[in-house]
């Protein structure tokens, strides 16, 4: 029976059939050709000595992930416990206010863009390819420059504390307080530049799930059979794709403000600053929910595991992800009800943030049904524990979510401690307690050892009870009228003993991480193909036995729970027995398969490890860090050497028709290339383009929001620029959409001169379409500090040609690839990327042409 045709507490599915026996009881009917195995294992070893920086496979870079969000989570802890320490009593002159500033804005900046978001990617690079039946994700490289220009770029970001120049203007960075007017010196800019830079790594990393998700699953697994948690991560990643270009455009207008004087948010030049806010909180009311929904989609994977049933109402938790994600995007204003927005907006708002509740409410009650379901109760693990503390604390936090909703009573709590208490028993219960469950649940699955139950017991009750104490009294304390970013208070305000509780608490769950810290120093052992295996007995692949190449080979599944459902599926998918038991040419390789119902498509290739991928995220990290300290020379050096490191990445990306058809079993035989649109690689530029046509939408947003607010800093249409300059150069556009057309059949022609001079030709167009309608404003006499209005004109333009500049590059690539011998009907990987953006561009010079010219006249 489906879980369309019965309500949600209805469907009680069968319970799993025993454990298997162990591999080593079982016989091996069907033995696989002499040393493939070993050729398989050879391919993919991993690097030793100083080349351990090369790795690029997902289990490896996985773990770095983890570790290193793990210790940004610890440095924030460290700046809270400073916090806690400076406010146990009052009148405290422990750490002045200049210090408490950039302690409160460092402390929510690295637990919301380098703990809460890389942390759900790390968990989700490491399991995912497993769980889904894949060697590999689709980008391996890509994962590793992601990695690293993190890595990098956080610690570097983190280290500016200890010279007085971390940013000090709260997490948000509202202006005009955060301008040039008010703050100065760099230490805006450093988080400007920093966090938006570290946003695109996000994206590249959401981009690579997003495929993989989508091309990379075991044959068989259709959408409806994919894991939970792997529906969760779509979704994750549609929602990164789309909200996090709000903050890099945000972050890029403030710092045009500050460098170049453009008054995007100065009010006295027609700016306005609820830009800012609009901006920003649409993408951080989704990044509550960017963070929730895959801690949410691990406890759907663990609650079924140990419940030894599977999870009830699969189809309506599916359908409540989708729904919380498009909810989501409607909740931004629920942040700025306190600013004076018209009271129709804040009335959607207010509903959208009542209607979230509701799909979230569905996956509660699907855990607890799936509890219920049980045939039999079990002792509570550790993974359990923290699933029930997450439980309490994220229902707990849902309801005053729900209190904040009304209008009225958030006019009240606005900016006071019980917000600060709202924000940590949704996040921290919301996201920390499940994360922690994923590491005792999953530990097995990578160590030797699993994590100890006894201290995995104290670290739950420890981290439960201290969070408690530390947080629930701060909803009195903020209804008794403390603000939120004091440093200090009078002791007549009656606020010290709830301020001494919610301290002790703060040190109780440091007390808690502690005692994980030693477990994990204890017991944590990688051992590569030498696991503690599936002591939970779970049904999902992830648990399959596994080394350094993931899967011996790749199975066809028919259920969500090929484990429970297939017996002996251990045995022959270590025995060689499914899809691609080997290692085609020597190389590293996985299946890619149909998006629907995933089936065989063709055989992807993988790069090995690598520097490119490291020197590339030090070149980008460099590039924009040394930008911040306007050390203009070195960063030019290093914005060369990312290029130049890209450029050799991605040389030897397209393998080439060089490759027979490969055997990948069962009688079957694929291609190991593909081309066009719908390959791998044309499914990540179609999501590229979305992630640009949302930062162009954020712009346009910005530009009207402008003149709604200030009319008055728009020329009237007497004083524009005439018509003439516009459409030439949008002929100038279309011209250069026409002649790429027409280098597809050029191409499969084999006429490569005429491809080459057509990309050449294409290219100048762009670039002269680009120079045209910045010189014409140039030369009209409008000059981009003159008011809001010019800023967003300028704004427009220069980005469309950041974006020509962006095709030239990849215009020169492919040309370069052409004369190397590298570029054909069959090997076009780079074209088809060129195309994809060159159109992409066009489209988007001629909608920007349309709002800078068109639009003023239209509304005049």
């Amino acid at each position: 029976m489906s879980d369309n045709a019965q309500p949600l507490a209805a469907t009680v599915p069968q319970a799993p059939p025993a454990a298997a026996a162990p591999m080593a009881d079982l016989p091996n009917p069907l033995p696989r050709p002499e040393g493939e195995h070993d050729a398989l294992a050879q391919a993919w070893r991993r690097p030793s000595g100083w080349r351990v920086l090369t790795v690029v496979n997902n289990t490896s870079i996985g773990l770095l992930y983890i570790g290193t969000a793990f210790l940004f989570f610890l440095l924030a802890g460290v700046l809270a416990l400073l916090m806690r320490t400076q406010l146990a009593a009052p009148d405290s002159h422990l750490i002045g206010h200049a210090l408490y500033n950039q302690l409160f804005t460092m402390h929510g900046t690295v637990m919301m863009f380098l703990f809460a978001v890389p942390a759900v990617e790390a968990v989700a690079v490491l399991l995912l390819p497993n769980m889904l039946g894949a060697r590999d994700l689709p980008f391996p490289r890509l994962s590793a420059y992601a990695y690293w220009a993190y890595a990098v770029g956080g610690l570097v970001f983190f280290c500016s504390i200890f010279f007085g120049l971390a940013p000090d203007g709260g997490w948000f960075m509202y202006p005009p307080l955060t301008g040039s007017q008010y703050s100065p010196a760099m230490n805006a800019d450093l988080w400007l530049l920093g966090i938006g830079f570290i946003e695109i790594s996000a994206i590249a990393g959401a981009i690579e799930l997003a495929v993989g998700i989508l091309r990379t699953r075991a044959p068989g697994m259709s959408l409806d059979k994919m894991p939970i948690f792997a529906w969760v991560m779509l979704v994750f990643c549609g929602m990164v794709i789309i909200a996090f270009p709000a903050v890099i455009v945000a972050t890029a207008l403030l710092e045009l403000e500050r460098a170049f004087d453009m008054p995007f948010f100065i009010a006295q030049r027609g700016g306005d600053p609820l830009l800012w806010q609009h901006l920003f909180w649409f993408f951080g009311h989704p990044e509550v929910y960017i963070i929730f929904l895959p801690a949410a989609g691990m406890v759907s994977m663990i609650v079924p595991a140990m419940a030894g049933v599977p999870l009830v109402g699969y189809r309506w938790v599916v359908m409540a992800v989708v729904g919380t994600a498009f909810l989501s995007f409607g909740l931004w204003v629920h942040h700025m009800f306190a600013t004076g927005i018209p009271a129709l907006s804040a009335s959607f708002a207010s509903a959208a943030s009542m209607a979230v509740s509701v799909p979230t409410a569905i996956q509660v009650f699907a855990w607890i049904a799936t509890i219920a379901a049980a045939l039999r109760l079990r002792p509570l693990k550790t993974p359990m524990l923290f699933i029930l503390g997450f439980f309490f604390i994220f229902v707990l936090g849902g309801l005053t979510g729900v209190m904040v909703a009304v209008i009225p009573f958030d006019l009240q709590a606005h900016d006071s401690y019980f917000i600060v208490a709202h924000l940590h028993y949704v996040l921290f219960g919301g996201m920390v307690f499940p994360l922690f469950a994923a590491f005792y649940f999953w530990t097995p699955l990578i160590s030797r050892r699993a994590l100890s139950e006894r201290l995995g017991r104290w670290t739950f009750w420890l981290m439960f009870v201290g969070f408690n104490v530390a947080f629930f009294p701060m909803h009195f304390t903020g209804l008794a009228g403390m603000p939120r970013r004091v440093y200090t208070y009078a002791e007549s305000q009656g606020w010290g003993l709830l301020n001494m509780v919610s301290t002790v608490g703060a040190y109780l769950i440091a007390a808690g991480v502690l005692v994980f810290i030693w477990d994990l120093a204890r017991n944590f052992r990688p051992g590569g193909s030498h696991h503690a295996g599936n002591v939970w007995n779970a049904g999902t692949l992830e648990w399959l036995p596994n080394g350094d190449y993931g899967l011996r080979s790749i199975p066809r599944v028919s259920s969500r729970e090929p484990l429970w459902d297939q017996p002996g599926l251990a045995r022959e998918v270590a025995a060689g027995h499914h899809f691609l038991p080997h290692a085609p040419a020597g190389r590293r390789s996985t299946l890619v398969t149909s998006a629907l119902d995933a089936q065989p498509d063709y055989v992807l290739p993988l790069p090995g490890p690598g520097w490119a991928p490291l020197l590339a995220a030090l070149g980008t990290a460099g590039f924009f860090l040394l930008l911040t300290f306007k050390m203009h020379v070195l960063a030019g050096a290093c914005g060369v050497l990312a290029v130049a490191s890209l450029w050799r990445w991605l040389w030897d990306a397209d393998t080439g028709p060089d490759y027979p058809p490969v055997d990948i079993g069962a009688g079957l035989r694929v291609p190991m290339v593909c081309a066009g649109a719908s390959s791998h690689y044309g499914w990540a530029m179609s999501l590229l383009a979305v992630v640009c046509a949302s930062i162009f939408g954020c712009l346009c947003f910005a530009y009207l929001f402008l003149w709604t607010t200030s009319p008055s800093a728009w020329p009237v249409p007497a004083e524009l620029p005439g018509m003439a300059q516009p459409l030439l150069s949008a002929g100038l556009l279309l011209a250069a959409a026409a002649l790429v057309a027409c280098c597809g059949p050029w191409l499969r022609q084999s006429q490569q001169g005429r491809v080459r001079a057509g990309l050449i030709a294409g290219a100048v167009l762009l670039g002269l379409a680009s120079a045209m309608e910045l010189h014409g404003h140039w030369a009209h006499g409008l000059r981009p500090q003159a008011s809001a209005y010019a800023a967003a004109v300028y704004s427009v333009a220069g980005l469309q040609a950041v974006f020509a500049l962006l095709v030239a590059t990849m215009a020169v690539f492919t040309v370069t690839r052409s004369w190397a011998g590298r570029l054909s009907d069959t090997r076009r990987a780079c074209y088809h990327s060129t195309m994809v953006m060159w159109h992409y561009t066009v489209a988007q010079g001629l909608v920007g042409l349309g709002l800078v010219h068109a639009f003023p006249l239209l509304a005049g």
